[in-house]
């Protein structure tokens, strides 16, 4: 009788220990994909032909935690002309490029875009646009553009995007079924694979929390400048597969045993 006791008890433990282990699996899961990913409604008409409005689009948020941005990415970030508010475009020239623009058209480091995502109709400056001339793109910014240049509001008009406004990549349109452009956004970087990597666009240390770290404190990305890896995201990413390892591990261990 007390074997039988016994044996009810020991299910029960596994039972409620397993039930627990999920529990504390999905909670890490869940917290993992909010760090990872969120979703984001396209407003507005400044990023057509490439999308369009109400679109909705996945945003990859932990790339950015290995590499710096580069060009040619559609990227969210929190407006400086509007704080609290998202805008997405496309980054065109990164720290420590040369950046012209005339009548929509981007030169960077001399080299004049040839963009397959720009639609001619849609070539042109607003009333909003200042004068972009050689300007030097300073160390922990970036100069944005809306694939729509006439009907675009972005770093034409009011300058710089500082690092640490941009939430992440978009990466992937899921909704609504059926438009011309739903599934991965097509790359960009022949458009940009002419322009030579730029010479003097180190990051300054802290200028953002997606490039904070301690350890290692440094990597070199491929455009020669110096990105900066947040080892506490890289664990928490790493977190579910370890638990998986060590759930496993235990239930070798405890049917060997």
């Amino acid at each position: 009788m007390s074997a039988d006791i016994e044996l009810d008890f020991e299910k029960r433990y596994r039972l409620h220990r397993e039930v627990i282990e999920t529990l504390v699996l999905t909670v890490l899961m869940f917290l993992v994909i909010r760090l990872a990913v969120q979703n984001f409604q396209i407003d507005g008409h400044s990023m057509e032909s490439t999308l369009h409005n109400n679109e909705l689009v996945l945003v990859d948020k932990w790339t950015y935690h290995f590499h710096a941005p580069q060009r040619g990415d559609v990227i969210v970030f929190d407006a400086p002309p509007q704080p609290g508010t998202d805008y997405i475009k496309r980054i065109i020239a990164i720290p420590g490029d040369v950046i012209t623009v005339n009548n929509g058209a981007p030169t960077v480091d001399g080299v004049t875009l040839k963009e397959f995502y720009v639609s001619p109709s849609m070539m042109g400056a607003t009333f909003t646009d200042k004068v972009i001339n050689h300007l030097v793109v300073p160390p922990g910014e970036y100069f944005v553009m809306g694939d729509n240049r006439s009907g675009s509001f972005d770093s034409r008009s009011w300058g710089f995007l500082p690092a640490n406004k941009i939430v992440g990549r978009a990466a992937f349109v899921y909704w609504p079924l059926g438009q011309n452009n739903y599934g991965l956004l097509p790359n960009a970087a022949t458009v940009f694979a002419s322009i030579p990597p730029p010479t003097h666009a180190a990051l300054p240390a802290h200028t953002s929390s997606l490039f904070a770290s301690t350890l290692p404190p440094t990597v070199t990305s491929a455009h020669g400048y110096t990105v900066h890896v947040d080892i506490n995201s890289v664990f928490l990413l790493a977190m579910p597969a370890l638990y998986v390892v060590c759930c496993r591990y235990r239930k070798k261990h405890h049917k060997q045993t």
